[in-house]
């Protein structure tokens, strides 16, 4: 028998059992369920069966120094990377709810959720500005104001000191601040407004904090509310969910099979940091308690992220953060690479800063429990640990094929025992649990994306904590042109070249040479890499967006008035700027069609009309957008995906890379 197929077959045997059971028991129990637990723990311990069989059998001999330095050094970031990935997965093996006590205490039929008084507590909502267009900042607004709240401010806190917002402000009916200077960024201007309304003849009991681009539902505030029953909560956060595609979801064309990146982060660990107390706030779309932040002293400004901060500062004057896993904001998402790469590498430095601080796992000082200072290792792990195994993953075939170092040495069969198991093991359970959100070489490719944006963050972060500028995620734009990251590119092109060259000089500097097991494994690992860089080299390719507004997908019919003929029609998507309905409206292009919105009475034109579908456009009136705005943004209509296909997802990325 072939000594490929012999070692397979002598090796297969656990990752079969492994894969037996995800596919006969995961579809049985549910992930939210009672026995989550048991089925991440069976992970762990494949987890600590492969990092044991790493250190006591895969290492090269010490006597070959080379070998054995690299080798040690290639184990200590997967460690780092495994032990990172194993706290990731205690805290996922529980997970909370806050969902039903929100019903249940709305269900009660009080106006006030918050604890029976008479009147509504006052809440001031602060729109976080910059740099962003009016297109922008006006469906924000407009979305504020139509929350069902019976007492709240709205502030936009304009960082850009532009004229003209100040006159839309006026016009919509909002308060508008401005300051002199922009010390300390986006913390600065949220604590230049805190000084002024805790002034004001009537200060808030509650502070909710909205980016730009962030427009909340109407029940926001009033959802939000309830979990403030409990005095020991100082923040609300809920998760960020987006109307238009990443730029990875964009790029591949699989903005309709696959989620954006955020959804494993919101809507997997996050519910499940919450059931462990580790829930933290991410700025956007959360709720503070006004007592919480006056005991804080604000929002701290020693760190870029300083929404993760304030969680910390809080939990030393005994206040948590309560996570609602609720769709009751839509934002944007980064439209381009830049943008990305800008906004996680942010993040990184910003938690490097807090890592560096005070307020840091390793200060006795900072007043953190055991779990608190163990989840901001979990962290740092995933920003430090992941991206350099990234990294190392990249460099280690080729460093075997053209020098013949060798990071392992094992034999193919004792790889196949103990690598797949584990590696078969993590994707079903992970799968499982997300839904599937998560899928291997587009995570890798995610990370790769962002890999040496990270990297360099984390050596900043962690050699000179202070004095870095926080930088601004652009939104909008023109984005009606192709755009090729060539910076990007030549970095993935470089390491592409490299990994066909050591292949192809392995091969002619011994053709004749017997493929030995520790060849066929670095053959196998060299291919993935392959897989993972062309596919990152594809989305450095950015398609153009032509839509001015991102559409949903939308049910329920709408009274279309032709003149005098009036019919119902059910609707199929619908934007800011049009809607698409089904049937034939039995009227030609260009034809004017009134209908009623939100209360508001509209019109619009048809635009295209079809024996199956027609689309209208609403009319650019000033009420008109801001009634479509408000129903866009109501909450009742979707963008996510809800199941994600696997194979639906590969054929996209087939099509991008070969079509």
């Amino acid at each position: 028998m072939n000594p490929l197929l012999t070692a397979i077959q002598d090796g297969i045997g656990p990752g079969l059992v492994v894969f037996g059971c995800c596919l006969l028991i995961l579809p049985w129990m549910r992930p939210e369920g009672r026995w989550r637990w048991l089925a991440v723990y069976a992970i762990i311990f494949l987890t600590l069966r492969y990092l044991h069989w790493r250190v006591t059998e895969t290492l090269p001999s010490s006597a070959d120094t080379e070998d054995f330095v690299f080798a040690v050094g290639f184990l200590a970031i997967e460690g780092l990377a495994s032990i990172g990935s194993i706290l990731t997965l205690i805290t996922l093996s529980r997970v909370k709810d806050r969902t039903p006590f929100v019903d249940a205490a709305l269900a009660e039929g009080r106006s006030d959720a918050v604890g029976g008084r008479e009147r509504a507590p006052l809440v001031d909502v602060f729109i976080c500005t910059f740099n962003e267009e009016r297109e922008i900042l006006e469906r924000t607004i407009a979305g504020a104001l139509g929350m069902d709240h019976e007492n709240f401010r709205v502030w936009v806190l304009d960082d850009g000191r532009r004229e003209w917002l100040a006159d839309l402000c006026r016009d919509l009916g909002c308060l508008y601040l401005t300051r002199t200077d922009n010390a300390h960024a986006k913390a600065g201007n949220i604590n230049h407004a805190l000084a002024r309304v805790a002034n004001l003849p009537e200060p808030p009991e509650f502070v909710s904090i909205l980016d730009a681009d962030f427009v909340p539902t109407r029940a926001f505030l009033k959802r939000c509310l309830t979990l403030f029953r409990d005095g020991q909560v100082g923040i609300v956060q809920t998760p960020q969910h987006f109307i238009n595609p990443d730029p990875i979801q964009s790029n591949l064309g699989a903005a309709d099979v696959w989620p954006d990146e955020q959804r494993f982060f919101f809507d997997v660990l996050m519910p499940s940091k919450d059931a462990w107390g580790t829930a933290f706030c991410c700025g956007t779309s959360s709720v503070i308690r006004w007592q919480a932040l006056e005991a804080a002293g604000g929002f701290p400004v020693t760190s870029i992220t300083e929404d993760y901060l304030l969680t910390l500062r809080l939990k030393q004057h005994g206040y948590q953060t309560a996570y609602l896993n609720e769709r009751l904001s839509l934002g944007l998402a980064p439209e381009g690479l830049n943008e990305y790469v800008t906004q996680r590498s942010r993040w990184c430095l910003g938690f490097m800063q807090i890592l560096a601080s005070r307020d840091g796992p390793l200060n006795p000082a900072s007043g953190l429990g055991v779990v608190d200072r163990l989840a901001l290792v979990e962290s740092f792990l995933y920003w430090a640990g992941t991206y350099l195994f990234r990294f190392a993953s990249l460099v280690v075939p080729i460093a075997y094929f053209l020098f013949d170092l060798k990071a392992i040495d094992v034999s193919l069969s004792d790889g196949i025992s103990y690598f797949v198991p584990y590696f078969v093991g993590h994707v079903g359970v992970i799968g499982w649990l997300s839904g599937t959100r998560i899928l291997p070489i587009l995570t890798d490719v995610a990370q790769l994306l962002t890999m040496r944006e990270v990297l360099l963050s984390v050596a900043l972060g962690i050699v000179k904590p202070k004095g870095h500028k926080f930088a601004v995620t652009a939104k909008g734009g023109d984005r009606s042109k192709t755009v090729v990251q060539w910076r990007l590119i030549r970095f993935f092109g470089v390491m592409l070249a490299a990994t066909l060259a050591s292949i192809g000089y392995s091969f002619y500097a011994d053709p004749n040479g017997p493929l030995q097991s520790s060849s066929v494994v670095a053959l196998f690992w060299s291919w993935y890499n392959i897989t993972v860089l062309l596919i990152a080299i594809a989305c450095c390719v950015e398609r153009p967006r032509m839509r001015k507004s991102e559409r949903m997908r939308a049910r329920g019919t709408v009274e279309l008035l032709f003149g005098d003929r009036a019919a119902d029609f059910q609707m199929l998507d619908i934007s800011i700027s049009g809607i698409r309905f089904a049937g034939n409206c039995g009227a030609a292009v260009g034809s004017t069609v009134n209908f009623r919105i939100n209360g508001q009475d509209m019109s619009g034109r048809i635009v295209r009309n079809g024996k199956r579908e027609f689309a209208l456009e609403i009319d650019h009136t000033f009420a008109s957008k801001l009634a479509m705005v408000r129903e866009v943004y109501s909450g009742q209509f979707e963008t996510r995906i809800e199941r994600v296909r696997s194979f639906a997802v590969s054929k996209r990325v087939f099509a991008r890379l070969f079509g």
